[in-house]
């Protein structure tokens, strides 16, 4: 297939990038790089002769047009995003512009190519979102793909505003779309704001290690790799008009999740002292949600998709990358509020 992926040079894009190109698929990366993206993510596959880099921003309706036109690609799968919830509480405005206003342009550009080819029913568009939509469980039980939105942060909130908007285009014009809620992602490559690289980061630096509230938050967790699987997957042979949950099904409190780290750090990097002796607990951020855990049957029944990586393994070499790719995330320290504490209300 040939695939526009906007946000490809981000923590999840970028591994559906790598993922697709070893699947035999053409692929146009669209990304604005912000603050949260790096080319570098794209290294290996910088000069792979079925790749295009397009440095734009999906707000840019003409751009947005130019590059449909110039590829004609068969799907677009839409992950560029502003992401990080603690820094919609400071600025919720990009949040809006990007999340909201820009998914808005690239269905706008999107349908209007999808006309000029004559309305193929093949065509797929791809929103990728989120289960923070879902709200908060407080208790037992999973968010279905039926579950109704309760975003309770800026950022789950514009994530919720661009998926009504696809919704939308798909029941008022026919456009052929589909929407992807996913877990919490962690693996290589990921942002030096998120909590498992601020967590070895900080532990190797010697620093407290910050851990919300009393760390009771749960969160289902799921390995980039897998979640790219399910991505490309779904550009393949989703069904229209569906939204499908993409769930790790592996559940942690953050304070269980952080421990964890912390041992596998003893175990590939000893220091003088266990590195729990670090965790410190911090003041929570306003409105943090207690549990996501996501049913995730329709993907496994439609599709045949599962997890293959199970969280301590997925953890082990998550670890073990950001040791060894030390130049990677160092280099992204200097990035506006790395290392801050952000989102305190």
């Amino acid at each position: 297939m040939r695939l526009l992926i906007t946000g490809g040079a981000g923590f999840i894009g970028s591994a559906l990038v790598r993922q697709a190109l070893r699947a035999g698929h053409q692929v146009v990366t669209v990304d604005a790089l912000t603050y949260a993206a790096t080319r570098d993510s794209l290294a290996e596959v910088e000069d792979h002769p079925e790749h295009r880099f397009l440095e734009t921003d999906i707000r840019d309706r003409a751009a947005m047009d130019a590059a449909l036109a110039a590829h004609r690609p068969q799907a677009i799968l839409n992950l560029a995003a502003e992401s990080h919830v603690d820094r919609s509480i400071d600025d919720p405005t990009p949040f809006v512009e990007t999340n909201v206003t820009g998914t808005f342009t690239l269905l706008e550009a999107a349908r209007a190519y999808w006309a000029g080819l004559g309305k193929p029913p093949e065509f797929r568009f791809l929103q990728v979102s989120t289960d923070e939509v879902y709200g908060s469980l407080d208790g037992e039980g999973t968010f279905t793909e039926h579950a109704p939105y309760a975003p309770r942060s800026p950022y789950s909130a514009s994530k919720a505003g661009g998926d009504h908007l696809v919704q939308a285009w798909a029941e008022t014009y026919g456009l052929p779309v589909m929407i992807s809620h996913g877990s919490n992602t962690y693996g290589p490559r990921q942002f030096p704001e998120k909590l498992i690289p601020v967590v070895i980061m900080a532990a190797l630096a010697g620093r407290p290690i910050p851990v919300y509230g009393q760390g009771e938050n749960r969160r289902e967790w799921l390995y980039v790799e897998d979640h790219a699987e399910a991505l490309l997957q779904l550009a393949q042979k989703g069904r229209a008009g569906r939204s499908y949950n993409i769930g790790g099904g592996q559940e942690a409190r953050n304070i269980d999740l952080v421990r964890q780290i912390c041992a596998i750090l003893d175990e590939l990097r000893p220091g003088p002292a266990p590195y729990a002796e670090q965790i410190r607990f911090v003041t929570d951020r306003p409105g943090h949600d207690l549990r996501y855990a996501l049913d995730t049957t329709r993907l496994r029944q439609e599709l045949g998709w599962q997890p293959r990586v199970a969280l301590d393994e997925g953890l082990k070499r998550t670890v073990g990358w950001y040791l060894d790719n030390t130049g990677w995330w160092q280099a992204l320290l200097g990035r506006d509020g790395v290392g801050e504490r952000l989102g305190a209300g």
